[in-house]
């Protein structure tokens, strides 16, 4: 199965990464190893995480207070957000 992501999460994906990187040299990337992580298991079991809605999941990333919204469709998985939980919840439903 392969995966991709909606061009908001891309940008909110890199936006966080460079936030950890700013923080400590060395943790935007790992942070973005969790994120990877996150998405290799949504990859191997994309049925068993949160549901969110009819069609959207979610997957809490390991270390960071960020879960990864997505969908499946056609063999393919939609990363919608890379969501800070922090953040106001939801915000992301206008994505899909």
């Amino acid at each position: 199965m392969r995966f991709f992501f909606h061009e908001q999460a891309e940008a909110e994906f890199d936006s966080a990464v460079e936030y950890y990187e700013s923080c400590r040299h060395g943790l935007g990337m790992e942070f973005a190893q969790e994120v990877y992580a996150t998405i290799d298991r949504i990859i191997q079991y994309p049925e068993a995480w949160t549901q969110m809605s009819t069609h959207t999941r979610r997957c809490l990333v390991n270390r960071f207070p960020f879960g990864v919204i997505y969908q499946v469709k056609s063999g393919l998985v939609r990363i919608i957000a890379v969501a800070d939980l922090r953040r106001r919840p939801g915000y992301w439903m206008g994505k899909v």
